[in-house]
């Protein structure tokens, strides 16, 4: 009797251990994902003008064929608050996107590392983040519909406010994510390649830089770890995922009718080249802000920074 006293009160202590666990666990992915909005609305809204002279440069490389030239023309035509077309729809999508992409990213990691223990780490980067991505760019298509047509089209709407009823009135619920299949195209491989190259940039500068780890650094040291890496995979997202880019701007001002007749029009090599020093002007700095200020909100939270796994399930993957 008083074992089987003992043996309940055990499960007991244990459920409790549990649910502890798992209420942790939801307070980190929180945190997670509270960071991530933050951190991709903000940055995303610094860099509106870029984004501006990006889209006009896709969608008329005539008119709009250099940075300076492209600033002059926006600036003499439309004036200076030309400069600012779809600031809303960029700070609340690419905010959502961010909470879903960030908060997601390290709920697949978690997840991916302990059912696939057999599997390499780059392997459960690459799944966990083009998970993540999925749904944070179904989030993210209505708002990017609308702020490519306020900053190609002058006239098209103000901003989310008129913009949202004006797409659905003139193409229903379809024209919100007319362009997600580019869009997918565009941010799956850039997510994939950011997050894994951003986790193995953090090794690399642990191990053969800094040579110290990362529990042995201040939180200075680490947060600096974090915009060098950062930097190096926004700047290698960008060449994988530019010529998606150029399709979705393409599509979203019926430039052309469907992706096979973007390519064609725009061509191969502009795929590759087009509007591509203004998207490294914006991505690497974006991205090293994001992870900057996404690793400051956890640290200021108690959480140690980004890369890696935690330390149980470094051990049953030490071998990968």
């Amino acid at each position: 009797m008083e074992q089987r006293v003992r043996e309940e009160q055990m499960g007991g202590e244990e459920q409790g251990r549990a649910r502890a666990c798992e209420k942790c666990a939801a307070g980190y992915y929180a945190i997670c994902t509270i960071g991530g909005m933050l951190s991709a609305g903000t940055t995303h809204l610094v860099t509106t003008p870029l984004d501006v002279l990006k889209v006009n440069m896709q969608v008329n490389p005539l008119k709009y064929y250099g940075m300076s030239s492209g600033f002059s023309t926006l600036w003499k035509e439309q004036g200076s608050s030309s400069l600012w077309k779809g600031w809303s729809a960029k700070f609340c999508g690419y905010g959502v996107q961010g909470g879903c992409k960030f908060g997601l990213y390290e709920y697949f990691k978690s997840l991916y590392a302990d059912i696939l223990v057999d599997y390499s780490r780059t392997f459960i980067f690459f799944l966990s983040s083009a998970s993540a991505q999925v749904f944070a760019d179904i989030a993210l298509c209505p708002f990017e519909s609308v702020k490519v047509r306020v900053q190609a089209q002058p006239h098209f709407a103000k901003g989310l406010s008129d913009g949202f009823p004006k797409v659905y009135k003139t193409e229903g619920l379809a024209g919100f994510y007319r362009g997600l299949f580019p869009l997918w195209c565009r941010n799956l491989p850039f997510s994939m390649i950011m997050f894994s190259t951003f986790e193995h940039s953090v090794d690399f500068i642990y191990q053969k830089l800094v040579q110290k780890r990362k529990e042995d650094c201040s939180r200075v040291q680490q947060l600096g770890v974090t915009c060098l890496a950062g930097y190096t995979a926004g700047a290698v997202g960008t060449l994988i995922s530019n010529p998606a880019d150029n399709i979705v701007a393409s599509l979203y001002n019926k430039k052309a009718e469907n992706v096979l007749q973007a390519v064609k029009k725009i061509g191969f090599l502009n795929l590759f080249t087009r509007s591509l020093p203004v998207r490294i002007t914006i991505v690497g700095p974006v991205v090293t802000l994001q992870w900057f200020l996404y690793d400051s909100i956890k640290v200021l939270n108690g959480l140690p920074t980004s890369g890696g796994f935690h330390r149980r399930v470094e051990e049953a993957n030490l071998s990968a």
